[in-house]
């Protein structure tokens, strides 16, 4: 175990590197290190028990924009961003002999240690994913996970902390030592012609400052989100873990300085030809990095901040079920129907996909608004979606939207890095579409692409990405609610439901029963679905009838109606479809097709 003179907040490498000379000496043979493969030799274990044990992670500050400048580097951090881009994997030196000593670089940008060349070292190996900001993230969800209060502490910045190091000098000082004391080894005294500093930048040959980073939007306006990124490492992270478009939480070793220059070009460097650089419009002089220690992906229920320690019995998620859907019922005008229609909505996901057949998706489409009632009662839905939901957004679609609006994402094959799209989402987003600035017009190609797009992502739950020389479609879970004049007809909605209010009531929310309403909705969509045998086949024979009755009936209806009777089922928080809950969803079919002749 790490003694206690290491900070594991304020000097994360100290215990890194202890632990990892302590497990060298330990295995003792000729080369020790080598059985190690740059494999984890304990020093994770150490953090995940102060993390997730000893109640540490509220220790750990979380690196957004706004606290660039009052973070140190060479601490530990937080990150919650979605992996926006995989960058491959990165070689360097993980480990070299320093006389009779084994040292580490691993968890760092650079060495500490001036290297002896030659000298006995290994090659590791090491993920690099681009990460932003959640698009559409909002606000409440921050409230979880606040971390130290960080303008309290910035004192602890000091003169001296915040000079500017220049790499390439002689000037070798540790920046944080093994020993947690901020000493020099006696080898990092050597001059640079008596060795060769491995550095970070040497193995993905950085830009020259001067460079600037793209925006992470690229300039287009119509793509939600800020310039601020994080290129994040992962270490001993077996294939496929991480995936594009995961939300996730990082944690681990801080590195960014925005005065740093990036070191020339060097022919003698071993490491310069070892890899092509992928980052080189990342430049560790604007985009800060962190070396990751411990990474969990995240959902719904790790972003409510008290989740109850109850389970979701259904008698408590009944009594939650009608308070919420009171409130939708006041949202909307006293529209009971659409209050219902949009219950199921929000706690639809896609559950399976069988071949273009998508299971679970209940889109909607709440016909008769105009640009009025879209000021009043779609700015009421948007508030409650960014109080309810972790993910929301919502889309003027106008002609010139359409014609100008960079939805698609696209690889940039010269610089190799993936360019954003406006539909480039983490799973669960909520999508509102405004469509009552429609107006008549022509679509350009651009247009007509963007709504080819969008009605793929509506239909099938895909959005295509644009490689270049092919495309590929990638899957997603999107709930997309739409409002409109008619029905639209550039986002065919599962359900369509004639939007009539009554009234323009007042609507608020105790934190409280918000709290309640989130954790509703996390807990909800989470649970397992099935029907019995006997219930299915009554089902079966009932649709059968229905048909029967009325030819207009297809597959795609009947589809949609099994739907809504699961998810049905699961607001009262049942796990198995009954027949009661099969009958409350025709009595709704009944009612929404009154409103439509």
């Amino acid at each position: 175990m790490v003694g206690p003179q290491y900070d594991l907040v304020g000097n994360p490498l100290g215990a890194v590197r202890s632990t990892f000379e302590r497990a060298a000496a330990e295995s003792g043979g000729h080369e020790p290190v080598a059985a190690f493969r740059g494999k984890d030799w304990g020093a994770t274990e150490v953090f995940r028990s102060f993390l997730f044990e000893q109640g540490g992670l509220d220790k750990v500050p979380v690196l957004d924009e706004s606290n660039l400048g009052l973070i140190k580097p060479n601490t530990l951090v937080r990150f919650r961003g979605m992996v926006q881009d995989m960058l491959g994997n990165e070689f360097y030196v993980g480990a070299f002999k320093d006389g009779s000593t084994w040292r580490t670089n691993k968890f760092s940008d650079s060495s500490p240690f001036s290297m002896p060349h030659p000298c006995d070292s290994h090659l590791w190996e090491r993920h690099l994913f681009h990460c932003v900001p959640v698009p559409g993230q909002n606000s409440w969800t921050r409230e979880s996970s606040p971390g130290p209060d960080l303008r309290r502490i910035a004192s602890c910045f000091t003169s001296e902390q915040r000079e500017k190091r220049k790499r390439g000098a002689d000037n070798d000082a540790m920046d944080v030592s093994e020993s947690g004391s901020g000493e020099t080894s006696s080898s990092s005294k050597k001059t640079k012609d008596d060795g060769v500093k491995i550095s970070n930048s040497s193995v993905e040959m950085s830009m020259n400052e001067e460079h600037l980073v793209p925006e992470m939007n690229g300039g287009d306006h119509h793509i939600p989100g800020s310039s601020f990124s994080c290129l994040v490492k992962v270490y001993d992270m077996p294939e496929s873990q991480v995936k594009l478009n995961d939300v996730s939480e990082f944690i681990g070793v801080y590195t960014f300085d925005p005065e740093l220059a990036a070191p020339n070009d060097n022919s003698d460097d071993i490491m310069f030809d070892l890899m092509e650089d992928v980052t080189a419009q990342l430049p560790p002089s604007k985009v800060p990095r962190l070396h990751c220690l411990v990474w969990r992906n995240l959902s719904a229920h790790d972003f409510l901040p008290r989740p109850p320690a109850v389970e979701p019995s259904p008698i408590l998620l009944r009594g939650i079920r009608q308070s919420l859907l009171s409130h939708f019922t006041l949202v909307l005008g006293k529209d009971e129907l659409a209050a219902q229609c949009l219950l199921l909505h929000l706690l639809s996901r896609l559950r399976n996909k069988v071949d273009v057949v998508t299971v679970g998706r209940l889109s909607l489409n709440f016909t008769g608004f105009n640009r009025e009632s879209v000021s009043i009662f779609g700015n009421q839905l948007n508030n409650l979606f960014q109080r309810l939901l972790p993910y929301s957004q919502v889309i003027p679609l106008s002609i010139e939207y359409l014609n100008t609006a960079t939805l698609q994402p696209r690889k940039d094959n010269q610089s190799g890095r993936l360019v954003t799209g406006v539909l480039q989402l983490p799973q669960g987003t909520h999508l509102t579409f405004d469509e009552t600035l429609l107006q008549s017009g022509s679509l350009t190609s651009k247009g007509v692409e963007n709504t080819m797009l969008l009605k793929n992502l509506m239909e099938s739950q895909k959005v295509e990405y644009d490689f270049e020389f092919y495309k590929l479609e990638m899957a997603t879970d999107v709930q997309l609610l739409i409002l409109s004049e008619g029905k639209s007809n550039i986002l065919p909605s599962d359900l369509i439901v004639p939007f009539r209010p009554s009234s323009v009531p007042a609507v608020n929310a105790s934190s409280e029963e918000l709290e309640s309403w989130r954790w509703y909705l996390a807990t909800v969509r989470s649970l397992p679905q099935s029907t019995e045998t006997d219930t299915y086949q009554m089902i079966q024979d009932e649709m059968v009838n229905a048909m029967r009755d009325d030819r207009s009936l297809g597959c795609s209806e009947l589809s949609r109606w099994l739907t809504m009777a699961q998810i049905m089922a699961a607001s009262f928080g049942e796990k198995s479809l009954s027949m009661e809950h099969w009958q409350m969803v025709k009595e709704l079919e009944r009612l929404r097709k009154e409103r439509l002749q």
